[in-house]
């Protein structure tokens, strides 16, 4: 299933992803660094969603208590918790 989040406090305005069951897929950012976005979406592929959760939140991008790495976090958890 597709899912869609608002990111707050980051230069990217949303990440989506697709979540099949317990893995994580097609990561995109609308807006933000361009080349850290692809980054963290080839990195983000194909990784069980708790555990790729775990890894990124609490990520801070120079200071401002979030970051999108962050934000994909958030919008995991927010994600498994609606699919519960």
């Amino acid at each position: 299933m597709r899912y869609s989040y608002k990111t707050r406090g980051t230069c990217a305005t949303e990440v989506s992803f697709d979540l099949d069951g317990q893995t994580v897929s097609g990561v995109r950012f609308r807006g933000g660094c361009h080349g850290n976005s692809q980054a963290v979406a080839a990195l983000a592929e194909g990784l069980p969603a708790e555990q790729l959760a775990a890894k990124l939140k609490g990520i801070d991008c120079e200071g401002r208590g979030t970051s999108c790495p962050d934000q994909l976090a958030r919008a995991i958890l927010a994600a498994l918790e609606s699919a519960d």
